[in-house]
Formats: structure tokens, C-alpha cells, sequence
């Protein structure tokens, strides 16, 4: 029980992406191609609403569930590591048509050839952490 609304907002993030067809391959082949403003509209808005919550978590300190305050770093200064992840990112999301979140909800939808992607994914961030004091930080 102590898990039960993490299960519901999972679920309710599940429906929100569905409905609004974000795990649909001919939505995100149309953005890749730049042939609908959809998905541009809906990734806008999830950037003007994640500012705003950003804000109000500082503004209003707000904790965790945890009841640990929230502390919020500043961005690294250091350009090349952003354009070199985010490349690595939109290269991933381009040749398997999800990304990270969607992945889970495809799997529900019963395309489990998803499982291999989401391995791959999981694969992928534990041999970061093994290369991670290597890489250039």
C-alpha cells in the first residue's frame, strides 16, 4: 500500500500518454521530419510547466516525500556534455521511435518487443556508472 500512489500516477501518466499519442511511432516519425507541429506542441508545453513547477518548488520550498526539502543544483556550465547526451538521446529515441517514458506504456500496450529497448536502456546506464569516473565530466 505504501507503493499505491506511485502505481496510480504511473497508470495516470500511462493514460495521459496514450491519449494524447505520444507513444505513437507516426507521431514521432512526423516530428523527426518536421511534418507536424504535435509532438513540438506537447514537448513546449512540458517545458513551460516544468518551469513553472521548478519555480514553485523553490518558491514555496517544498519537500519530498521524504519530507526532505527539495534542493535544485544549477547546471553545469559545461556545454559538449549536453550536446553529446542529448545527441546519444535523440539518436536512441529516432531509431527505436519512443523515448524513456513512453517505452513502459508501449510494453502495457502489448508491443513487448519493448522489453529489448527498455534492456538496452537499463545495459546502457549500467555501463555508464561503471565508465562514469573515465568519461570527461
Amino acid at each position: 500500500m505504501k507503493f499505491a500512489k506511485y502505481l496510480f500516477t504511473g497508470i495516470l501518466f500511462g493514460i495521459v500518454l496514450t491519449k494524447s499519442e505520444v507513444i505513437s511511432w507516426y507521431r514521432i516519425y512526423e516530428m523527426f521530419n518536421f511534418q507536424s507541429f504535435h509532438m513540438f506542441g506537447i514537448i513546449g508545453s512540458a517545458v513551460i510547466i516544468g518551469i513553472f513547477i521548478i519555480q514553485g518548488i523553490k518558491g514555496f520550498e517544498m519537500k519530498s516525500s521524504d519530507d526532505e526539502k527539495i534542493q535544485i543544483k544549477p547546471k553545469d556550465p559545461v556545454f559538449w556534455r549536453y550536446l553529446i547526451g542529448g545527441t546519444f538521446f535523440g539518436l536512441g529515441w529516432a531509431m527505436t521511435g519512443a523515448c524513456p517514458g513512453p517505452m513502459f506504456v508501449l510494453v502495457g500496450h502489448g508491443a513487448t518487443i519493448f522489453l529489448l529497448v527498455i534492456a538496452s536502456a537499463m545495459l546502457g546506464t549500467f555501463l555508464y556508472g561503471l565508465l562514469r569516473e573515465k568519461l570527461p565530466h
